[in-house]
């Protein structure tokens, strides 16, 4: 499932998928991936990209369509 959440949160902070991977220690590639479902990060990056966008864990990576409360 592609991360649209992230790449919204980065487009709102003009940040660009190579400087979120080099504040947070991956390859541009990495951060393309994420953003296309191809590929799962670990907690610590996940835990990472959130501190650089400024935003929790829940709002880039909970799937909204699994919990409609």
């Amino acid at each position: 499932m592609k991360n649209l959440k992230m790449k919204s949160a980065r487009a709102m902070l003009d940040i660009s998928q190579e400087q979120l991977a080099e504040a947070v220690g991956v390859t541009r590639q990495t951060i393309g991936m994420i953003e296309a479902g191809k590929f799962n990060p670990s907690l610590k990056l996940c835990i990472a990209i959130c501190k650089t966008l400024n935003k929790t864990l829940n709002d880039i990576f909970w799937e909204d369509d699994e919990y409609e409360g």
